[in-house]
């Protein structure tokens, strides 16, 4: 008997909780709202665990928490073992880890390594430091080009607009070196060449592994490595490190150094019990580029935006899901679903914007409204789709309830610095940010116990709100809360996807005992002569066909 097996293989035959959980991200500002002053902290999220249990997740990921000066809503991080007062205290992230916990819920928190804040310890030493000291050597200082230095030190661009580099005042008052930021200027990024830098993180690591954290989810998680000459890119910047195969990818992102510091931090994870994971966020494209990230040896999870960014066309979903499938399958891995999250438009907007629109970095008054009705019809066949898949899958706050992004927020309450740093250009990200509905008729519709919010609420939301939609048949709550109980009867996370024969605008797949239809013509589909309808993400017609941007889950003899 040959008892050799491949990392694979053993994959395969013990998998992990994360290969099939579904996961719920929380962005605590606008989560709940504890103490009254319009922004949502850890008490808050403390206290209403309840909803996610009932939900029936397995999972929350929490969006930073840590002290910071908030210039990009928490991700300048500029203490990596603390929390930010305006969120609670240390005590409270402990409180909150171990009453999830208590309902059978895992915690996931946010780890920020490609930079810190301007405000970290680090870089204000930094700053007082002379060039070539160690202060420096922390982060991506360079000299300027030109006689008197005055040019940046290539020509890349931050991604929320804007050059990526700016120069520093040095303590004798003369124009200094320059920094790289490929975010806000109050981001720098960290020199991932450096000793120092790495066993920083992976005391920060321990740090929350010790306090019962169950994994990190971690951001721009293909940025760390720099090209070593800092190469200049006449391309657009975009986090998107897409390229074609054949095509050199970007300086700045997916350089294969990254990959080395995924190994050296999952021995840590390793050395846990309770199988602690890594979840990248890497915006890599193509899937086979972005498998890497989740080799036996590196993360468990990675976003697959390439998924999130399909066109809403059956050929488009049945190539992503293919390709994606494909991808993992060769370095025994999960797929991991996600439709929306605190960086993009809300998929029950952007899926009421045109076929084929490109993806709007936020929505703004005098921008192409989407189609509310058609949006939120599509986001409800999107999500039935996305969760027969096997595999892990991701759910953004308030999308159980069908939550539109907030296309009318006044410029003059945006936060985004991608809002500011573009001159409008961009709308930015604060329209999928807005406080979520909990009551109906209560103050901020029971986001917290005053009128106050951070970002005002849409008057629209009331009809959204949880206990307008709790027991109500057909309600896009109800529809989630079904759909994550049939998920985990039947296994579907586990299962192993089957293409079946269909129309051409229609998505037809087997997954263990179901069958899943998903009609994106415009003409009823017939359902299968003696099937069993489970689950619907909208009625049937009255010939009991199924209409238009619709998903069903069957049960066939």
């Amino acid at each position: 008997m040959n008892t050799n097996t491949t990392p694979q293989e053993a994959a395969r035959s013990t998998p992990g909780w994360w290969t099939e959980a579904v996961i719920y991200q929380i962005y605590p500002r606008s989560f709940a709202d504890s103490d009254g002053d319009g922004i949502g902290d850890l008490p808050g999220i403390t206290a209403r665990l309840d909803h996610l249990a009932e939900l029936g997740v397995d999972a929350v990921w929490l969006s930073p928490f840590y002290p910071s000066p908030q210039a990009d809503a928490g991700y300048d991080v500029a203490d990596y073992r603390d929390v930010e007062p305006l969120f609670g205290k240390l005590s409270d992230a402990d409180r909150l880890i171990a009453e999830a916990k208590s309902r059978g819920l895992r915690t996931i928190v946010d780890l920020v390594p490609n930079h810190t804040s301007s405000a970290h310890v680090w870089f204000q030493a930094a700053l007082a430091a002379a060039p070539g000291s160690a202060e420096r050597q922390r982060y991506v200082f360079r000299d300027g080009l030109g006689p008197a230095g005055d040019e940046p030190p290539n020509d890349w661009q931050s991604v929320f607009g804007g050059p990526a580099w700016t120069r520093v005042t040095e303590s004798d008052g003369r124009p200094g070196q320059w920094y790289l930021h490929l975010f806000d200027t109050a981001q720098p990024d960290l020199n991932w060449d450096n000793p120092e830098v790495r066993a920083e993180f992976l005391d920060v690591l321990r740090f929350w592994l010790d306090r019962g954290v169950d994994g990190f989810r971690v951001d721009v998680a293909h940025g760390l490595v720099k090209q070593a000459d800092l190469a200049n890119w006449e391309e657009p910047q975009e986090i998107l490190s897409g390229q074609e195969v054949d095509k050199p990818r970007p300086p700045m992102w997916d350089q294969d150094g990254v990959h080395e510091i995924y190994r050296e931090w999952r021995r840590v994870l390793d050395s846990y019990d309770g199988e602690r994971i890594l979840v990248a966020e890497a915006w890599v494209e193509p899937a086979e580029r972005l498998a890497r990230y989740v080799r036996p040896d590196e993360m468990h999870q990675a976003f697959n935006f390439e998924f999130l960014l399909a066109a809403w066309t059956a050929p488009a979903q049945y190539a992503v899901v293919t390709r994606s499938l494909e991808a993992t399958e060769a370095v025994g891995a999960p797929t991991t679903w996600v439709l929306s999250n605190h960086d993009v438009v809300r998929h029950a907007s952007r899926l009421g914007l045109p076929i084929g629109t490109p993806r709007p970095n936020g929505i703004g008054a005098d921008d192409p409204q989407p189609d509310a009705a058609l949006g939120l019809r599509r986001a409800r066949a999107a999500t039935l789709l996305m969760l027969a898949l096997p595999g892990s899958a991701y759910l953004y706050q308030g999308e159980e309830l069908g939550l539109p992004e907030h296309t009318t927020l006044a410029d003059e309450v945006r936060q985004d610095p991608t809002y500011h740093r573009t001159g409008g250009a961009q709308r930015g990200r604060d329209g999928c940010r807005v406080p979520i509905p909990w009551e109906a008729d209560a103050p901020s519709y029971g986001f917290g116990p005053t009128d106050a919010s951070w970002l005002p609420q849409p008057t629209s939301w009331a009809e959204y709100a949880l206990d307008r939609q709790r027991g109500v048949p057909g309600s896009t709550y109800e529809l989630y809360r079904t759909a994550l109980r049939l998920r985990r009867e039947h296994q579907l996370g586990r299962g192993t996807l089957r293409w079946l024969e269909s129309p051409d605008e229609v998505l037809a797949f087997a997954n263990g005992p179901l069958t899943v239809l998903t009609n994106f013509g415009a003409t009823p589909l017939p359902l299968p002569a003696g099937a069993e309808l489970l689950h619907t993400s909208a009625p049937l017609d009255t010939d009991g066909h199924l209409p238009t941007d619709t998903t069903a889950w069957l049960h066939t003899p």
